[in-house]
Protein backbone atom coordinates (compact mmCIF):
# COMPACT_ATOMS: atom_id res chain seq x y z
CA UNK A 1 0.00 0.00 0.00
CA UNK A 2 1.36 3.50 -0.84
CA UNK A 3 0.81 6.22 1.31
CA UNK A 4 2.37 9.89 1.09
CA UNK A 5 2.60 11.91 4.04
CA UNK A 6 3.21 15.88 3.39
CA UNK A 7 4.55 18.31 5.98
CA UNK A 8 5.49 21.73 5.45
CA UNK A 9 3.85 24.67 4.36
CA UNK A 10 1.68 27.74 6.24
CA UNK A 11 1.69 31.70 5.52
CA UNK A 12 4.59 33.56 4.27
CA UNK A 13 4.86 37.17 2.98
CA UNK A 14 5.86 38.05 -0.55
CA UNK A 15 9.69 37.28 -1.15
CA UNK A 16 9.69 34.38 1.69
CA UNK A 17 10.75 31.23 1.80
CA UNK A 18 9.05 27.79 2.77
CA UNK A 19 9.75 24.15 2.64
CA UNK A 20 7.35 21.42 2.28
CA UNK A 21 8.25 17.63 2.61
CA UNK A 22 6.29 14.11 1.22
CA UNK A 23 7.43 10.77 2.57
CA UNK A 24 6.78 7.91 0.84
CA UNK A 25 6.19 4.41 2.22
CA UNK A 26 5.33 1.56 -0.25
CA UNK A 27 7.12 2.97 -2.61
CA UNK A 28 10.59 4.41 -3.94
CA UNK A 29 10.66 7.92 -4.81
CA UNK A 30 13.93 6.87 -6.99
CA UNK A 31 12.25 3.92 -8.74
CA UNK A 32 8.94 5.32 -9.51
CA UNK A 33 9.74 9.20 -9.49
CA UNK A 34 7.59 11.69 -7.98
CA UNK A 35 6.63 15.33 -8.23
CA UNK A 36 5.26 18.60 -6.79
CA UNK A 37 1.45 19.56 -8.47
CA UNK A 38 -0.45 22.75 -7.35
CA UNK A 39 -4.11 23.47 -7.33
CA UNK A 40 -5.22 27.58 -6.86
CA UNK A 41 -7.92 29.44 -7.06
CA UNK A 42 -8.97 28.27 -10.27
CA UNK A 43 -8.91 24.48 -9.18
CA UNK A 44 -6.72 23.43 -11.99
CA UNK A 45 -3.94 21.59 -10.66
CA UNK A 46 -0.70 22.01 -12.54
CA UNK A 47 2.74 20.47 -12.15
CA UNK A 48 5.28 22.31 -10.11
CA UNK A 49 8.11 20.11 -10.13
CA UNK A 50 9.23 16.71 -10.61
CA UNK A 51 12.25 13.92 -10.54
CA UNK A 52 11.79 11.18 -12.95
CA UNK A 53 12.76 7.47 -12.78
CA UNK A 54 16.59 8.01 -13.67
CA UNK A 55 16.82 11.34 -11.91
CA UNK A 56 16.07 14.05 -14.78
CA UNK A 57 14.24 17.31 -12.78
CA UNK A 58 12.14 19.39 -13.94
CA UNK A 59 10.19 22.36 -13.54
CA UNK A 60 7.22 24.70 -14.35
CA UNK A 61 8.44 27.95 -16.12
CA UNK A 62 6.17 29.90 -13.46
CA UNK A 63 9.00 28.61 -10.54
CA UNK A 64 12.16 27.89 -12.60
CA UNK A 65 14.96 29.78 -10.15
CA UNK A 66 12.82 29.93 -7.35
CA UNK A 67 11.71 26.77 -6.30
CA UNK A 68 14.18 23.48 -6.05
CA UNK A 69 13.05 20.09 -5.35
CA UNK A 70 14.99 17.34 -4.13
CA UNK A 71 15.23 13.46 -2.44
CA UNK A 72 16.24 12.10 0.73
CA UNK A 73 17.34 8.80 -0.37
CA UNK A 74 17.82 7.21 3.35
CA UNK A 75 14.28 8.21 4.42
CA UNK A 76 12.43 8.28 0.78
CA UNK A 77 11.70 11.88 1.50
CA UNK A 78 11.47 14.67 -1.13
CA UNK A 79 11.59 17.91 -0.40
CA UNK A 80 10.31 21.22 -2.62
CA UNK A 81 12.13 24.38 -1.24
CA UNK A 82 10.44 27.16 -1.94
CA UNK A 83 11.97 30.99 -2.50
CA UNK A 84 11.57 34.38 -3.30
CA UNK A 85 7.37 33.59 -2.78
CA UNK A 86 4.80 35.42 -5.00
CA UNK A 87 1.07 35.81 -4.19
CA UNK A 88 0.71 33.49 -7.51
CA UNK A 89 2.08 30.67 -5.40
CA UNK A 90 -0.58 30.60 -2.95
CA UNK A 91 -2.19 27.19 -3.82
CA UNK A 92 -3.07 23.16 -2.16
CA UNK A 93 0.54 22.03 -2.97
CA UNK A 94 0.19 17.70 -3.58
CA UNK A 95 3.01 15.13 -3.86
CA UNK A 96 2.36 12.70 -6.10
CA UNK A 97 3.73 9.41 -7.37
CA UNK A 98 2.86 5.72 -9.18
CA UNK A 99 3.11 2.59 -8.82
CA UNK A 100 1.80 -0.72 -10.42
CA UNK A 101 -0.78 1.77 -13.22
CA UNK A 102 -2.08 3.79 -9.97
CA UNK A 103 -0.99 7.79 -9.07
CA UNK A 104 -0.72 8.72 -5.23
CA UNK A 105 -0.93 11.37 -3.54
CA UNK A 106 -0.50 13.13 -0.58
CA UNK A 107 -2.81 14.83 1.47
CA UNK A 108 -2.44 18.44 0.43
CA UNK A 109 -0.77 21.56 2.49
CA UNK A 110 -1.91 24.76 2.14
CA UNK A 111 0.79 27.39 0.59
CA UNK A 112 -0.22 31.05 1.37
CA UNK A 113 1.77 34.30 0.56
CA UNK A 114 0.24 37.20 1.50
CA UNK A 115 1.18 40.56 3.00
Amino acid sequence: QVHLRQSGGGLVQPGGSLRLSCTGSGTTFTTNGVAWYRQGPTNQRELVASFARGGAINYADAVKGRFTISIDYAWNRVSLQMNNLEPEDTAVYYCSTSWGGRNFWGQGTQVTVSS
